[in-house]
């Protein structure tokens, strides 16, 4: 066999594994959409994502899910702004500044964090956390948003850290090297030259983070509170999608309205984290290419 024949059967191997990903996500996309859809020839698509009433057993049931748009975007909207700056800072930490016996360590502890299951987390959110808020705080539940926010936020720290890390690896060396030669302090050259390199996987780190934290299922099932309400405060309990989708969907009838609108919940968390994944997507060639203009 010839070294042309051997890659020419490399290439169709790795497109063969490509087509059965892409044909196991249509099968997915296309399972969702086929059993969500029909809900909309009873509930019209503006009443199901304003509507701010989720009853789907009454009678009549009443299918609107912006509670749970809310529930979801807030929890992870605070995730968020707790796990950027640790998950960036300590990206910058490992790469630039930590020795190297203590960067081994962190990057062994934060590959830690992120094999962590998520009912463990969980389970640490409704057993440390939640009764501490509940004391500190005098409040009547410690499953709330706070709470979701700090365990999605640990979640979402290793995906953030770990990409932010490999971005902030892939600056030429020569940047580093031309800006200490023109007398800047290290601080100086992380803050202005690599971090600035670097912005274009630091940005669909922070995007790739979000998505994991608006699609978690089992740390705001165990520590939301499950309240379908559009909270007040940040101390007030919420049930984002896909705590409800979990929730319920082992006690619905089959193919019943309230099947079908869970479905329909699945569409609109499908929509919700594709648009996170395509604003990843821009910004990082949006940087890359003002970054090589600028080079």
């Amino acid at each position: 066999m010839t070294r042309h024949t051997k890659e020419i059967i490399i290439k169709y191997i790795f497109f063969l594994f490509a087509l059965v990903s892409v044909i196991v996500l249509g099968l997915i996309v296309f399972s969702l959409f086929r059993e969500g859809l029909p809900l909309f020839g009873e509930v019209s698509v503006k009443d199901f994502i304003f509507g701010i009433e989720w009853y789907p057993t009454y009678d009549p049931p009443s299918f609107g899910i912006l509670s749970l748009i809310v529930g979801s975007l807030i929890v992870t909207l605070i995730a968020t702004l707790i796990a950027v700056p640790l998950g960036v800072m300590a990206a910058i930490y490992i790469s630039e500044i930590a020795p190297q016996a203590i960067k081994e360590i962190l990057k062994s502890v934060i590959e830690l964090l992120a094999g962590l299951p998520s009912v463990v987390l969980g389970f640490f959110g409704m057993v440390i956390v939640a009764p501490w808020l509940q004391e500190t705080f005098d409040l009547p539940t410690g499953l709330n948003i706070i709470n979701a926010s700090v365990i999605l936020a640990i979640m979402a720290i290793p995906t953030i850290s770990s990409i932010s890390e490999d971005a902030l690896y892939a600056v030429p060396r020569e940047f580093k090297e031309a800006s200490y030669a023109l007398g800047a302090t290290k601080f100086e050259t992380i803050a202005k030259v690599i971090v600035p390199s670097a912005i274009s996987g630091i940005s669909t780190a922070v995007m790739l983070g979000m998505a994991r934290a608006i699609g978690e299922t089992m740390v705001v099932l165990m520590v939301a509170g499950g309240a379908a309400a559009i909270p007040e405060s940040l101390f007030d309990s919420v049930r984002p999608m896909p705590a409800s989708i979990a929730a319920e969907m082992g006690e619905t009838p089959y193919r019943s309205p309230h099947y079908q609108a869970l479905f329909a919940i699945g569409i609109v968390l499908f929509f919700l984290t594709l648009a996170f994944n395509l604003v990843a997507d821009y910004v990082s060639h949006k940087f890359r290419q003002i970054g090589s203009g600028t080079l």
